[in-house]
This record gives C-alpha cells, structure tokens and sequence, in this order.
C-alpha cells in the first residue's frame, strides 16, 4: 500500500478499480485546513486523465506492472505484431496501444511492453534510436552562422526538424522521449 503523501511521477496505482499512473502530483499546505495532494493521473489501460485530491493519509495499492522485452515484427494495416524474445510468442496490438511508440520502431526492432494482469498496455522504444532520413529539402549552401533547421521525413513516416547539412540517405540518432534530432550517425 502507498499513501497518497508518498505519491511520485511514474508510481502506478491501483484506484476505484483501475490501474493509473501518476503524471504529475503536488503537496499542497493551506494556511488554514489540512494538507492534501493534488495529482494528474493518467489511466494506463484507456488514456483518460483525470485531476483528482488526495489527504496525505490515503492508502492504495501499488499496481503491479510487467514488462517483457519483445520484438516488433510487421504491421498489417490494422494490427502491430510482437514476437516475445524468450518464448517466441506472438502478440497482436492495436493503434491505440502502439501510438505512443510506432513514430520511432522500425521492423525487427526490440522494444519494451508493459502488461498489467496479464494485459498488454503501451509500448515503449529505446530512449535513442538510428533511423534514416528518407525525405529532406537541400540545404542552401553558406546558410550556417546559426543553428538553421530543416524538415525531414524518416523511414517511419514521422516529421522531425533536422540541421541543414543532413540529407536524404543520411542515418540520425533520435530521442524517442521528446522525439528531437540528437545527431547523425
């Protein structure tokens, strides 16, 4: 059990039944009245957010999350197929399970899931991964006495803003946390 005082980003908790993660969480003193705790939470199983008060004193259950290391096999136009690296099992998960990751995993690409009872919920790449550049504009030539950036498409299909001298063919390194360009490989 985790009282509501001890609340932290990240914990995930077990509340009226369904499993939520802390996105954000504040201790609050009033001058006058008892202290509370203001938290974001985010429901782990459909995404909703909710904003809800805590007395410091509220006990919840610590939910209990798994993860499995798998690999990302293919899409076939409406699910995303996983293959468990230990036991070779396959998995099949929709849009809304994989949005969060499928910007920044390429085929035969390992990755993290992460289930509560047995139930798949999100899935989570790498921090940083090598994808390739497979549309820019040119960079106009002389155009570097400031940290100019440009438009690029990556094999994935997603938009990020890369420095002027990175072409088309060119291999980056991303951060999937904030989905930024890190440098060229």
């Amino acid at each position: 059990m985790i009282m509501a005082g001890d609340f932290r980003k990240g914990m995930t908790v077990e509340i009226d039944g369904g499993v939520w993660s802390i996105v954000d969480f504040q201790h609050v003193k009033p001058g006058k009245g008892a202290a509370f705790v203001r938290t974001r939470l985010k429901n782990v199983m459909t995404g909703a957010v909710l904003e809800k008060t805590f007395s410091p004193t509220d006990k919840y259950p610590k939910a209990q999350i798994d993860t499995r290391e798998m690999q990302y096999l293919y899409n076939d136009g409406e699910l995303y197929y996983f293959m468990d690296t230990e036991s070779y099992e396959q998995l099949e998960l929709n849009f809304d399970q994989v949005e969060d990751a499928i910007n920044f995993i390429v085929e035969n690409q390992n990755v993290t899931v992460r289930f509560f009872k047995g139930k798949p919920f999100s899935v989570s790449p790498p921090n940083f991964v090598e994808l390739t550049v497979v549309h820019s504009e040119p960079g106009v030539r002389g155009d570097t006495a400031t940290s100019t950036t440009k438009p690029a498409t990556l094999e994935t299909g997603y938009k990020i803003n890369v420095p002027i001298f990175v072409n088309e063919g060119d291999k980056i390194r991303v951060d999937t946390r904030t989905g930024e360009y890190i440098e060229r490989v």
